[in-house]
């Protein structure tokens, strides 16, 4: 706690003012262009890794950067989803996978979580991307996790698009979607592309999205 406490007092005695401007603006209004949803793990910042000021983006993160498809008996998940979608307007979504993703290893490698229930009935929001990873031979174990991590960004995607208010906004051509893979070690970001399904480099492909504009049918 010292540490954070000493944080705040940085942030209070330096970053804020030079943002005063800004915090007074944002004290009454949000207008975030994307929805960012991403994994729980201490050294994913998305705010950092995309260099966005305070209100730039909406964020939701999880165990996993998981998205429930969406049901009768919708979770916070859901809840958010709706508000950033129907009520802030984003125009973008971005789910982020990375690499040595603790949720996407326990799948990948089978991992008895017999002692951690609640995280394994959340990780069953994954089932269809762990049996398409299952299907695939891999070099080795890392490479099978490397697999698993970009095989969820695409189930999640598909998730997404079974939210009524993704739906709605992609129908009007005011949303589209991507998926991406932060690599920890090297700072870069690995894309899905629309096209040809595979992930490229962001940093090479800057303008690469997953969905365009209307929806499509989620698998």
């Amino acid at each position: 706690m010292k540490a954070l406490i000493e944080g705040f007092l940085k942030f209070q005695n330096e970053a804020f003012p030079q943002r005063t401007d800004l915090f007074k603006h944002l004290a009454t209004t949000q207008h975030p262009g994307t929805l960012f949803i991403t994994c729980s793990d201490s050294r994913v910042v998305p705010e950092l890794l995309t260099q966005q000021e305070p209100g730039e983006l909406f964020v939701i993160r999880n165990a996993g950067n998981i998205v429930p498809s969406y049901s009768p008996h919708p979770g916070g998940v859901s809840a958010t989803v709706e508000y950033a979608v129907a009520v802030l307007g984003v125009t973008d979504i971005v789910i982020c996978g990375h690499s040595d993703c603790g949720a996407m290893t326990a799948i990948a490698k089978c991992k008895c979580m017999d002692h951690l229930p609640a995280v394994s009935g959340w990780l069953q929001h994954a089932e269809s991307a762990k049996v398409i990873n299952e299907s695939r031979p891999h070099a080795d174990d890392a490479a099978k996790v490397s697999s698993m991590v970009r095989e969820n960004v695409i189930a999640q995607l598909a998730n997404i698009q079974t939210h009524p208010s993704v739906r709605l906004a992609q129908e009007k051509g005011q949303l589209n979607l991507h998926g991406w893979v932060y690599d920890i070690e090297t700072g870069s970001i690995d894309a899905l592309e629309a096209g040809s399904r595979r992930f490229v480099s962001l940093a090479e492909h800057p303008t690469t999205c997953a969905v365009h504009g209307k929806a499509v049918e989620a698998a």
